[in-house]
């Protein structure tokens, strides 16, 4: 916790925030933390950003393309569809059965169908990988926009596990650090709420009240030398925590608010909640399901769709969530994963219907343009089914579908072979998606008057974006 101490008593955040504004008489969050805006550094008004934010829903795992948005029902024995396959609101476009409620939706949303993450492991990819230059898609956005908005100190990208809005489920799991920063330094990784501080103690600054009050040198002296006890540690981690400590002590207010779903209207906590796909002892036949993985999902996906709602609505620019511990996606059908048919029940049905409660929610709020919704995985599933009812990696094809930021919907982009297992069209990688992404929040135009942009920033924008969205 950020406080000023003289041994005696201490000024708490409203002091702090009375006696100097939220800069503290000039010194910024930002500054504290190092991580200024491009626009901030150039002292130019040139405003590169475009005001949207975007929520990147990480099905960890490997989502099957088969039971979701690519359904094959012609196809031959052990490679067709399992399960029900059932007709959208657009002619002639089917889903997965597990997909009911987005079926209903299909005409306010885009699908990829020649989507390929060129990638058959367990990883983080395309949110870190050689397609975002071995950093997270937010940290780019955050070497622009800054760690923290200006107006407001609100952080501009958040990460979202289930533990954020639950204290009943596990801890943080996913496969691969998705606060990396890569070339831009630990400042500008994403906020994580529920985490935890540890460095609670050398947040205190040991300056005397009067001091405090009379000469902001001291100050800025004092909060000079806690930040480089945090350079000189070299710890990411480290870092991160001082920013999460101040995010709340300091700014409180606005991302408390955003945080706490009791805040929100009972009806809408109401359409987001999927507790109900709670499977209870079901899927304890596997290990992942006598941890707990496929339930935790189940009670917590609709809400942290909720909360990043809340977050986006309060000024943050990037949130992703994750929500598939460990890959609960990954339905090979043996003793850690279930089968495509169980899975897709412990998985699908809660995914489906806290998607679909997104978007009902921001269609009603006028939200569709200013927030992109991005859900997809780290690869997809092989068109052949295994002998135990599961499907396994595959990284020529997989499931991809985005919502709102100004696209429209009811697009289906690509096709992919008779099979499912290979483009049939045009292929889009993760290169295309970042752009598509980085495209939506930010002006390549604008941002190229701006000096000092990281050559890795316009590389990502100068790749060409997913064709047909508009962007």
């Amino acid at each position: 916790m950020l406080s000023v101490f003289d041994g005696s008593q201490s000024l708490n955040r409203r002091q702090l925030l009375q006696i100097g504004g939220l800069g503290l008489g000039g010194l910024s969050l930002s500054s504290l933390l190092t991580t200024k805006a491009l626009a901030n550094l150039s002292g130019g008004s040139t405003d590169p950003l475009t005001g949207k934010s975007v929520i990147f829903l990480f099905q960890q795992g490997g989502p099957s393309q088969f039971e979701t948005f690519d359904p094959k029902p012609h196809a031959p024995s052990g490679i067709r569809t399992v399960g029900e396959v059932i007709p959208t609101s657009i002619p002639g476009v089917h889903f997965g059965g597990a997909m009911s409620q987005l079926a209903k939706l299909a005409h306010k949303f885009n699908v990829v169908r020649s989507y390929s993450t060129q990638n058959g492991g367990h990883n983080i990819q395309p949110i870190v990988s050689k397609f975002s230059k071995e950093a997270a898609i937010s940290t780019h956005f955050a070497r622009v926009a800054g760690a923290t908005r200006a107006d407001s100190g609100t952080p501009t990208t958040a990460v979202l596990f289930p533990a954020s809005v639950s204290k009943n489920v596990p801890g943080p799991s996913a496969r691969g650090n998705l606060s990396a920063t890569g070339p831009y330094g630990a400042g500008f990784a994403p906020f994580i709420p529920g985490k935890g501080g540890k460095l609670q103690e050398d947040m205190k600054l040991n300056l005397p009240r009067e001091r405090f009050l009379s000469d902001r040198r001291s100050l800025l002296k004092a909060l000079d030398q806690l930040n480089r006890q945090t350079d000189v540690s070299g710890s990411i981690n480290a870092a991160d925590e001082i920013q999460q400590q101040a995010y709340e002590v300091l700014l409180g207010g606005g991302v408390s608010n955003a945080l706490d779903l009791s805040r929100e209207d009972a009806k809408t906590l109401a359409m987001y909640d999927t507790s109900q796909y709670d499977g209870g002892t079901r899927w304890n036949k596997v290990k992942r399901g006598k941890a707990g993985l496929y339930n935790a999902q189940a009670n917590t996906i609709g809400k942290l769709l909720l909360q990043a709602r809340r977050l986006c609505e309060a000024g943050c620019g990037y949130v992703t969530i994750h929500a598939s511990y460990a890959g609960v996606w990954d339905m090979h059908a043996d003793g850690n994963n279930l089968n495509m048919t169980d899975g897709m029940e412990a998985v699908g049905l809660s995914f489906d219907h806290a998607v679909a409660a997104f978007i009902r929610d921001c269609e009603a709020r006028g939200l569709s343009d200013k927030i992109l919704l991005v859900c997809c995985g780290e690869m997809g599933r092989t068109p052949k089914i295994n002998k135990r009812g599961g499907r396994d990696h595959w990284a020529r094809l997989a499931p991809l579908i985005l919502y709102g930021g100004g696209m429209g919907g009811g697009k289906v982009i690509g096709q992919s072979d008779k099979q499912g297992g290979e483009p049939n069209s045009k292929a889009y990688d993760p290169g295309h998606l970042i752009s598509t992404i980085l495209r939506t929040m930010i002006d390549p135009g604008q941002l190229r008057l701006l000096p000092g942009i990281p050559q890795e920033i316009t590389q990502l924008l100068d790749h060409d974006p997913i064709d047909g969205l508009g962007i």
